[in-house]
Formats: C-alpha cells, sequence, structure tokens
C-alpha cells in the first residue's frame, strides 16, 4: 500500500493531523479496521509516513467522535459505528436534510440546480443500464449539492460527516431496487426545491430518509450491517 500523501500542505486543506485523522476515520468506516481491532500508533505512523505525535492527535479526536476508546495502559480500540448508531444517524439525517432542503430552496445557485437537475438524469440511464459504481458516485454527488446549496458551512458539515459515517451500509443498499426509488425521491425534492416549495422540499427530503432506512431494515443489510 502507498503511503498516504501528507505533504500538500498547499493544495490539501486539513492540517497534517487533521488529514491523517480523516485517513483513519475512513478506514474505520470502510471497514478496514474491524470493532475491538487494536490501533498501533507506531505502525500507522510508519504506514502513513508521519511521526508518533499527528496519529496521537488523530486518536484523541477519534475518540470524541466515539470511533475508538482509548484504555490507558492499554491502547486504542475500534468501536466503529454499531447498528444503534446507523439507526440514529438515520432518523438525525431525516429532520437535519429536510432543514437542508427547506433552506436550499432560498439559497440554491443556478449552477447547483443545473448540476442536480442533470445528477437525476445521469442516475436514471446508469440505473437502465445497471452500473451500480456510477449510481453510487452520483448518489453521493446528489446529496453533497443538496448539503451546498443549504448556504451553512455548519448544516454542510454535520450531514457531511453522517453521510459517511453510514456510507458502507448505502452502497449495499444501493445495488437492490432501491436505486431506482431512491432517484425517482431525488427528482421530487430537485423539483421542489426548483418551485421553490420549502414546505415541500423539506417533506420529501425528511422521508427520503426514513425510507433509505426502512428498505435497509426491509432487506436484511441493517442486521447484516452489525453481522460482519
Amino acid at each position: 500500500m502507498d503511503k498516504y500523501d501528507v505533504k500538500n500542505e498547499v493544495t490539501d486543506k486539513y492540517s497534517l493531523r487533521g488529514r491523517v485523522f480523516h485517513k483513519l476515520r475512513d478506514d474505520i468506516l470502510s471497514g478496514k479496521y474491524k470493532e475491538h481491532e487494536e490501533l498501533r500508533e507506531v505502525a500507522i505512523g510508519e504506514e502513513l509516513g508521519v511521526s508518533r505525535t499527528p496519529v496521537r492527535e488523530a486518536f484523541r479526536q477519534l475518540e470524541l467522535e466515539g470511533l475508538i476508546q482509548i484504555i490507558p495502559n492499554k491502547g486504542a480500540f475500534v468501536t466503529g459505528i454499531t447498528i444503534k448508531d446507523v439507526k440514529d444517524i438515520y432518523m438525525i439525517r431525516s429532520r437535519l436534510e429536510g432543514l437542508c432542503a427547506r433552506w436550499a430552496t432560498k439559497h440554491i445557485t443556478k449552477e447547483q440546480m443545473e448540476e442536480m437537475e442533470e445528477n437525476v438524469y445521469l442516475t436514471e440511464f446508469h440505473a437502465k443500464k445497471g452500473h451500480m459504481e456510477q449510481i453510487a458516485e452520483l448518489d453521493n454527488r446528489f446529496h453533497d449539492i443538496l448539503y451546498e446549496a443549504c448556504d451553512s458551512k455548519m448544516l454542510e458539515h454535520l450531514l457531511k460527516d453522517y453521510h459517511n459515517y453510514v456510507l458502507r451500509v448505502r452502497r449495499k443498499t444501493l445495488v437492490t431496487d432501491r436505486a431506482t426509488a431512491s432517484n425517482n425521491e431525488h427528482r421530487l425534492i430537485m423539483e421542489a426545491i426548483r418551485d421553490g416549495d420549502a414546505d415541500r422540499a423539506e417533506q420529501l427530503a425528511n422521508a427520503h430518509m426514513i425510507n433509505a432506512f426502512e428498505n435497509m431494515v426491509k432487506s436484511g443489510l441493517y442486521q447484516a450491517y452489525q453481522d460482519e
């Protein structure tokens, strides 16, 4: 595995500590590190090509987010995202995405609106072709556009974090018939935002998250997430 690039201080928006933190968080959420697995400072520092200091600082931040537990005189151990965490995240996201869609009706730019419309049309095309990788990428981008369009860096930051937390589960749900239904829901959200209907946009975005979670439960992926 190539060493993680930590040298580009100008173009990377994160500090050295921040980049190490985000890399470790992504690895935990992607399943590279399993629940209860010990994270070793020296090994991670060597893998990423950094000293132990930024790794140790990243550990502290990961513990604050509840992704690891640091046990004195023993080490740092992965706690990850539990099955209850997944449900909680979807319920929280349902409210926050509704608020995001409401604000987007007032603040979305012409360019963002055009990209959102194109996103829906491209997803429909790839769904007919069965291109699941492209669908997953477009699904992620739709939500990113929505978050950016709300014109609130605080809300955008929260939603992107929650979005990343359940990314592994979401990728699995999109290999089911949920992909087409999800894009139809995106289309309705997009149309409500385009029409400036804040109430409808909020209701649709809220329902979109509830539907996504209910599909996980129905398909068995919710339990399978915990069983891995």
